[in-house]
């Protein structure tokens, strides 16, 4: 059997995060009907893998076993490259509990002061995991490549957004205009598979 997200169809996006829901509502378009795992009251499971892509079908399975219903699933974070990929699936836990994004680019910034790295660059990646309740499961990954700045500019998107210069482009993720930046980041790209593979 081909597996197939049918149009119309409920889909549970498992996130507590607002800025990720929205996006994620986004990249469909409106053509599902989308339900936050945290609007289901769906507790957040501990994220134990060492990938994305490891993360990302965790919370996807888990989703869909607790709710019985297809559920789709993003991990994503900035891994910067002077900083050997840091904090990369940890990019959230820089945050805090508070989920501060200001103490966690403050972070990245202190670090490459402390080790003295000219080196700015760093790249976005995006597992997204779409998990039916009773088994199958399909996983795919974007990246976007680019460089970092300080201090912080824009107060668009969320997360690491506003220390971010995608390639080929002189403003942050933050200052883009969300349309722009939908379309070209990592998100978008691995939304792009996963169109490809259970859409078209």
């Amino acid at each position: 059997m081909k597996l197939k997200l049918i149009k119309g169809m409920r889909l549970v996006a498992a996130t507590h995060n607002p800025g990720k829901a929205r996006e994620i509502a986004t990249l469909l378009k409106g053509d599902y009907v989308v339900v936050t795992a945290g609007s289901l009251n769906l507790p957040e499971p501990e994220e134990t893998e060492a990938t994305f892509t490891g993360n990302a079908l965790l919370k996807a399975r888990y989703a869909a076993e607790r709710s019985g219903e297809v559920s789709l699933a993003d991990d994503s974070g900035m891994s910067v490259s002077a900083l050997d990929g840091a904090p990369g699936i940890f990019s959230a836990r820089w945050a805090g509990p508070d989920k501060d994004f200001a103490l966690a680019m403050k972070k990245v910034e202190d670090r490459l002061g402390e080790i003295g790295a000219d080196d700015r660059r760093a790249w976005f990646t995006s597992a997204l995991a779409v998990a039916w309740p009773d088994g199958p499961a399909v996983v795919v990954e974007g990246r976007v490549d680019g460089t970092l700045t300080f201090p912080p500019r824009g107060d668009s998107g969320f997360g690491y957004d506003p220390i971010f210069i995608p390639n080929g482009h002189t403003r942050t993720f933050g200052e883009m205009d969300p349309v722009l930046k939908d379309a070209l980041s990592h998100r978008a790209l691995a939304f792009a598979k996963l169109k490809a593979a259970l859409i078209d």
